[in-house]
């Protein structure tokens, strides 16, 4: 079955724009130093909350849940998670329920982000406390899971479960379907980039990227930057879930590990810690192109590919893709950190 086959339900605004960022080329050293660069605007997938590129693959994951008449999606996260939040408003427009199992301590700040946004989209949250390790994204808690799966039936409810980050075959479709929209827009503009950068976290991201530019004759090798630790289970998981998904295509063509390109050189801290190579990406495409990334994915995922100029590894002549996916809300709840980076800048600077 082609992509074109699968159930699906409309939730984002789609194509999203590809542009080209030359203000930003040119603060990184202009053509003599840096390669052309284009943005993928997934970001701007809609009015769903914010965007982001967990709507593309809710749409195919909510079309699996009203199949299977699901009345309730429950999923897990960090308490700012982008996909909790994503997730909690493709519930509401699907005219279901959404329940939310976040990892992390309450912000001195207060209610801030997506934390925010879960409350005034009327999902139901349960706390869970973080763990010592700082190094790793949130994962499901089984015991915590299993017991809001229990609690829903027991209330009549028919739950659907979603993985952390919309990452299983189903969710990998999205970014199937997404490369094939990339690709287009690529063929229409009669450009043939060789790299695209993309932030690396729980991986369906990844998996449906590898898959997708394989089965459509992607011109450019992606290149993960990770914000996360957790290798090589990782790469073992998308290379699963991208074959997976290619079953559910009914495609002979698969993704091996050597289809996987990653760079765990920006995960700093740890994860949902930001970086000051992070922070300044921030400032810098803001102050550029107007295009605000968030604290933790996107502006890692520049951080990587910004380095990735400077020290030469991409020449001048080349042309790279950036895949934008959203995440902004998170801006707010790191505000502190923001202002204080911001200070030390020199257009942060007193007059």
């Amino acid at each position: 079955m082609s992509i074109g086959g699968q159930p699906r339900i409309r939730l984002a605004n789609l194509p999203t724009p590809l542009t080209e960022a030359r203000r930003l080329r040119d603060a990184l050293g202009s053509h003599t130093r840096c390669p052309r660069i284009l943005i993928k605007r997934d970001d701007l997938t809609g009015g769903l909350a914010f965007g982001g590129n967990k709507v593309r693959k809710l749409e195919f994951l909510v079309a699996d849940a009203q199949r299977r008449g699901a009345t309730v999606l429950v999923t897990s996260g960090a308490l700012q998670s982008n996909h909790a939040r994503a997730t909690a408003a493709a519930a509401a427009v699907a005219g279901m329920g959404a329940s939310l199992i976040l990892t992390g301590e309450q912000p001195a700040t207060g209610v801030q982000g997506n934390l925010l946004l879960d409350d005034l989209l009327g999902a139901e949250v349960h706390r869970v406390a973080a763990g010592p390790d700082r190094s790793a994204a949130t994962g499901d808690d089984a015991e915590v899971v299993a017991r809001v799966m229990a609690d829903l039936e027991r209330r009549g409810e028919r739950p659907y479960r979603i993985p952390v980050g919309g990452s299983n075959a189903i969710g990998t479709l999205g970014y199937v379907a997404g490369t094939l929209e990339i690709v287009g827009q690529l063929f229409d503009l009669g450009e043939r980039p060789t790299r695209l950068y993309y932030a690396n976290g729980s991986r369906g991201t990844q998996a449906g990227l590898a898959l997708g530019a394989k089965l459509y004759g992607a011109p450019y090798l992606s290149y993960g930057i990770a914000v996360s630790g957790g290798e090589p289970e990782k790469s073992a998981r998308a290379v699963a879930i991208a074959n997976e998904a290619a079953g559910i295509l009914a495609t002979t063509i698969g993704v091996s590990p050597d289809d996987l390109r990653g760079d765990d050189d920006q995960i700093g801290a740890g994860y949902g810690i930001p970086t000051a190579a992070g922070l300044e990406a921030i400032r810098l495409l803001a102050t550029t192109e107007a295009i605000l990334l968030d604290p933790i994915y996107t502006s890692k995922a520049m951080a990587g590919l910004i380095a990735h100029i400077r020290c030469g590894a991409i020449a001048p002549t080349e042309t790279v893709v950036f895949l934008h996916t959203g995440g902004t809300p998170a801006l707010f709840a790191h505000a502190d950190t923001l202002v204080a980076a911001s200070a030390g800048s020199p257009r942060g600077e007193a007059e």
